[in-house]
C-alpha cells in the first residue's frame, strides 16, 4: 500500500508569488523526515514520486483567507 502525502496550500500565500504556497501538514504510510517549512508544487511531486506516495490536498473554507487572525 502507497503511502500519502497531505498538504495545503498557505493562508499568506498568492497566485504569483515568487514564494512557495504548499504546507505538508500530515503523512502517513511512508517513512520520511521534512525538514521545510513550505514547498513548490514540483518539489511535492518529486517528493511523492520518490517514495512512491499519493499527494492529497487538504480544501480550505470558502472564505478562510477573509479571516483575520488573532
Amino acid at each position: 500500500m502507497a503511502g500519502k502525502i497531505f498538504y495545503r496550500e498557505r493562508i499568506k500565500s498568492s497566485e504569483g508569488q515568487q514564494t512557495p504556497r504548499f504546507r505538508v501538514v500530515a503523512v502517513s504510510d511512508i517513512d520520511v523526515k521534512i525538514f521545510a517549512d513550505h514547498f513548490r508544487k514540483k518539489e511535492l511531486e518529486q517528493l511523492a514520486a520518490e517514495t512512491s506516495a499519493e499527494l492529497v490536498e487538504l480544501k480550505r473554507d470558502k472564505d478562510s483567507r477573509k479571516r483575520k487572525t488573532s
